[in-house]
């Protein structure tokens, strides 16, 4: 029998969604590529941006065909949007969540009021501007309650969800060791000054020159030995000597006792 395999991972062994994997006991997905909530995977930045923009162009092509200009359909799907962005995003790509209420505001509204919006009479670039102008003031109370919210908890998310996995935290130790151990690494000593004879025969501070008038020196004395041991007669072995030495003082022992004798 096989054990079952967990939620989210394939037969292969291998996690359902690409590149990111379940970690922990309880399913939780590393803390880069979570969303606000630890076992819900977050989607990329792109996906979020779409998110808010569809909410908020909803909202606002809704208000423009009924009533001309922003409205209360506007207000909630804009918060809505902007806030499931934020909150769904990855952990690591918050940024964009964060500063994008504001962008939406002033970008969305003028595009879709001068499409879809009331017929101008005429009037020139005065109508053209308080045609946008009006949407755009209406919408700032609702667009700074929104920016206020999103930043709040994108602030929040980024001092609660840290990224203090234990795989991140044995990483950021492996790393402090390593970039440590130059640093704290004894200094080598030079060759000079480590007490060892050198490969040349040369001492410790001692210089080229001064080797070879010590070599000059060796020399001169060997060939004086050798010539001195050339003049002196051969060694003779040490027993031989001795045994001579004593049987000569023994014969000088003798002739001095034959005269007592006689």
């Amino acid at each position: 029998m096989t054990a079952p395999r967990p939620a989210g991972v394939r037969a292969s062994g291998r996690p359902a969604t690409g590149s990111s994997s379940v970690s922990g006991a309880h399913g939780q997905w590393p803390m880069p590529d979570r969303s606000i909530i630890g076992t819900v995977l977050g989607i990329p930045p792109v996906a979020a941006l779409g998110v808010a923009v569809a909410f908020t162009g909803l909202g606002v092509l809704i208000d423009v065909l009924r009533i001309g200009t922003v409205g209360v359909i506007f207000k909630i799907g804009f918060f809505l949007g902007c806030l499931l962005a934020v909150m769904w995003v990855r952990r690591r790509s918050l940024f964009g969540p964060m500063v994008q209420p504001p962008l939406l505001v002033a970008v969305l509204i003028p595009v879709i009021v001068l499409l879809v919006g009331p017929p101008r009479s005429g009037g020139g670039m005065t109508e053209t501007l308080l045609l946008v102008g009006a949407p755009l003031i209406n919408s700032f109370p609702t667009m700074a309650t929104t920016t206020a919210v999103v930043l709040a908890i994108g602030i929040g998310r980024l001092l609660l969800q840290r990224y203090d996995d234990p795989e991140l935290r044995l990483r950021r130790a492996t790393a402090g060791t390593t970039a440590a151990r130059p640093a704290t690494a004894k200094p080598t000593r030079p060759a000079s000054s480590s007490g060892r004879i050198k490969r040349d025969g040369r001492k410790p501070g001692q210089t080229v020159a001064d080797r070879a008038r010590e070599r000059a020196r060796e020399k001169r004395l060997e060939a004086e030995r050798a010539e001195a041991g050339d003049t002196t007669p051969a060694a003779r072995p040490r027993g031989v000597s001795e045994r001579r030495g004593s049987g000569a003082a023994r014969g000088e022992a003798r002739t001095s006792r034959s005269p007592r004798q006689s």
